[in-house]
């Protein structure tokens, strides 16, 4: 059992999804998650997540953004991580319930294993070359972390809904 309440997993799943799959969408096209599409996420937990979880979990889940944009900002610094991958991975930070944290760690890794080996079939593959000609993730040698990241978002939610307290 997650520790995610399934009522409010719900909820946010249904706001949260359309944004995950645009920044997945997006950061194949154009190798770029909008800040649009961050503050989107931002707003969509500030209001669903006040509306259904209890307020002072609420509240204490914004540590998890703070948290892991200062991670995220080092990374990024580095080099190791997109700018945009880290202002997405802090906004999803909240939606992630701290006693869930290992599981979705576990989550995160295989997905991101699943979407790397699926990106790389898919660009050497010339029929899909040939439909997405301008897809930016094609030619760049980085991979579009985002298309990990969003998915693992909504499978954790799913999980959450199904399997929550």
């Amino acid at each position: 059992m997650l520790t995610q309440s399934a009522h409010a997993a719900v909820w946010l799943l249904i706001f949260a999804t359309p944004i995950c799959l645009y920044v997945a969408w997006s950061d194949l096209k154009a190798m770029r998650i909008p800040n649009l599409a961050v503050l989107a996420l931002i707003i969509v937990y500030a209001i669903v997540g006040a509306l259904t979880l209890p307020l002072g979990e609420w509240g204490w889940s914004w540590l998890h953004f703070l948290v892991v944009l200062v991670i995220g900002f080092v990374l990024s610094l580095s080099g190791t991580f997109g700018a945009g991958d880290a202002k997405f991975a802090a906004a999803m930070a909240p939606f992630v319930a701290l006693g869930d944290l290992r599981l979705f760690l576990v989550l995160l890794s295989a997905v991101t294993l699943a979407a790397f080996v699926v990106h790389r079939v898919m660009r050497a593959i010339p029929a899909i070359r040939r439909a997405t000609p301008d897809w930016a993730s094609w030619q760049r040698k980085e991979f579009p972390f985002g298309m990990a990241l969003a998915p693992a978002l909504i499978f954790y939610l799913v999980l959450a809904s199904i399997y929550g307290r």
